[in-house]
């Protein structure tokens, strides 16, 4: 549990990171835009990027710590046996849809935009990079559900 600790604590600070540069761009941008008369040209794209990155990242940090919405009125009426079998079917079943849609859909994601160089228009980032989060969200959603079903046993 050591490392599911060391990995909330990265993500957390990564998912701070990442909000305050979006803060700070759109900030920016407003500034540009309201002050200066003439909008920045990159940091609509760029907070797009980051929000992107904020919203699926921190749905793997939301499902780490079992923070997620959830409908609970079945496991609260059963028996704490009933509840534990709940429990992992319902944490196999985000461990299947993790692995193959953002695992497997998302490396594919990944691959294609890499092999067809596809560049963001304002920021000329490879796109692979902007997609790269689904996987990593996918393979970090898997730790931590494994972890949890190991936890229960």
């Amino acid at each position: 549990m050591e490392l599911r600790k060391k990995i909330d604590k990265i993500l957390g600070n990564a998912l701070i990171v990442i909000m305050s540069v979006m803060v700070v761009n759109v900030l920016w941008q407003v500034f540009t835009r309201f002050v200066v008369g003439t909008p920045s040209s990159f940091t609509d794209e760029l907070a797009r990027y980051l929000m992107i990155w904020l919203g699926i990242l921190g749905a793997a940090y939301v499902s780490g710590r079992n923070m997620h919405v959830a409908i609970d009125v079945l496991p609260l009426r059963s028996s704490s046996k009933t509840q534990k079998k709940i429990k992992l079917l319902v944490y196999s079943l985000i461990i299947v849809f993790a692995f193959l849609a953002m695992v497997i859909g998302g490396i594919r994601l990944v691959y294609i935009t890499y092999i067809l160089e596809q560049y963001s228009p304002a920021l000329q980032v490879p796109l692979a990079i902007v997609y790269a989060a689904i996987p990593l969200s996918g393979l970090l959603i898997i730790y931590y559900k494994v972890s949890d079903i190991i936890k229960i046993k």
